[in-house]
């Protein structure tokens, strides 16, 4: 038998494993999925998941058990600017609680620092206690709040966080 047909099951992760990789065009139908499982309101449309995925200006991370697709991170970058914006993360409902977002947010720190950026800013709805809770944890100061910044009236809490340097 060859190695190809059985691989080793040292060189397999284990099923419970968390990963990141980069999200492809080919996740965007997963990519949808989470949102819809994730989110009520203000998903992002297919066609701005593909364009995203596609642009030089962002970096969207899936995050993995196993072989399936159980969350994503999306964060912006603008030329000239050394500020990188969380625009959204998300996990399956059933994943939560397993360090999918700690290692999304870790993803989105190095690529944010690899682009020469020293600061990660991020709003979140203010009731979304895990969330807050998660980015209090790994360092994020809250910078301000917004009134009606969702699609259904909800208020934002802005954070931010002082990355090492690049």
């Amino acid at each position: 038998m060859s190695a190809l047909a059985a691989p080793h099951k040292a060189q397999r992760a284990p099923a419970d494993r968390v990963a990141i990789r980069a999200a492809t065009p080919a996740d965007a139908p997963t990519l949808e999925a989470i949102e819809a499982a994730s989110f009520t309101y203000d998903r992002l449309s297919p066609r701005a998941l593909a364009r995203n995925l596609r642009s030089p200006t962002a970096d969207v991370f899936a995050a993995t058990i196993g072989d399936v697709l159980a969350g994503y991170a999306m964060v912006f970058f603008r030329r000239g600017s050394t500020l990188a914006r969380l625009y959204s993360i998300a996990s399956v409902p059933n994943a939560r609680g397993r360090g999918i977002g700690r290692r999304l947010m870790d993803a989105c720190e190095r690529a944010a620092m690899k682009r020469g950026c020293d600061r990660l800013r991020l709003e979140v709805r203010e009731k979304n206690r895990p969330a807050i809770a998660l980015y209090e944890t790994l360092g994020y100061q809250r910078i301000g709040r917004y009134e009606n910044y969702y699609q259904d009236g909800a208020s934002a809490l802005r954070f931010e966080k002082q990355l090492a340097s690049p």
